[in-house]
């Protein structure tokens, strides 16, 4: 998804680290990207994460979603 969104996707990352029953996961984008992958007043930030925890509900786990 985040790749959709900023100007270059060879530099989206994505990390997952497992930490008691619950699954973080880091995105890390170009500095010059991060506003777009936040977008205006955490809109973005907030439907990337909203996808992500109604994915994560259907297999009864947890999952939160870190940007940076």
């Amino acid at each position: 998804m985040a790749r959709a969104l900023v100007d270059n996707p060879d530099q989206v990352v994505v990390a997952e680290t497992v930490k008691d029953d619950e699954i973080i996961l880091e995105l890390t984008v170009a500095p010059s990207d991060m506003g777009k992958v936040i977008g205006k007043q955490g809109r973005i930030a907030k439907a990337i994460r909203s996808v992500v925890k109604a994915a994560a509900s259907k297999e009864d786990k947890k999952v939160t979603v870190e940007i940076q």
